[in-house]
């Protein structure tokens, strides 16, 4: 799940606008509660407060193109009126909107990471899109996110008492060990992995099948 936070100065970016069309996501912003109902419905009242002209709906998925155009199928008209559209949503989903309505688009969250859901409110980063996935020969934990220093051999120098010189908690490559001992796979802590080669991967990436 994309993680997300409300930009502390939205209503800035919004201020030299009269007309605003606000879209909300119901998935990750949803989950969030950065970008569901409530909050679309929260920020259309701040802004219909400064004599603006506001209107906005949820998406499903705003990041997702198909689903963006079937659920504005019937907003032509406000997206059209609307001098700028505000999104409440992770920055794919910003773009998507952009591209599709080809209107000015502030987005309205800061995209923190990729993260577990343990509750509603409590969110762990897990998951870089590093598009080098080792985590079956780790244990199912992984070092990049969870490691300070990314270190794809562990633990380093620094590790005192099965704890992170860099934060004080449980070292990442102390858990890792731990979990492979569980599996029997001990001798796979002992491979030696080469640094990741980060200029082989083409950015912007894609995926055409």
């Amino acid at each position: 799940m994309i993680i997300t936070k409300t930009k502390d100065n939205l209503l800035d970016y919004i201020e030299k606008y009269n007309k605003v069309f606000i879209i909300g996501c119901g998935t990750c912003a949803t989950k969030c509660q950065t970008g569901g109902e409530k909050e679309v419905n929260e920020l259309l009242n701040k802004i219909r407060n400064m004599n603006k002209i506001a209107s906005g709906k949820v998406i499903e998925s705003p990041c997702d193109l198909r689903i963006l155009r079937r659920d504005l199928i019937n907003n032509k008209n406000e997206i059209n009126d609307a001098e700028v559209i505000v999104a409440l949503c992770c920055g794919v989903g910003v773009q998507t909107i952009s591209e599709f309505t080809n209107k000015e688009v502030i987005p309205g969250l800061d995209t923190l990471f990729i993260g577990m859901v343990e509750r509603i409110g409590k969110f762990y980063e897990k998951c870089r899109a590093c598009s080098y996935c080792i985590l079956y020969e780790t244990g199912g934990i992984c070092p990049i996110t969870n490691c300070p220093k990314k270190l794809l051999n562990g633990p380093c120098g620094g590790m005192r008492d099965g704890k992170c010189e860099v934060n004080d908690k449980d070292c990442t490559w102390v858990i890792i060990y731990k979990r492979l001992k569980e599996y029997g796979r001990e001798e796979d802590f002992k491979k030696i992995r080469e640094a990741f080669d980060w200029s082989s991967i083409s950015k912007p990436r894609e995926i055409v099948r």
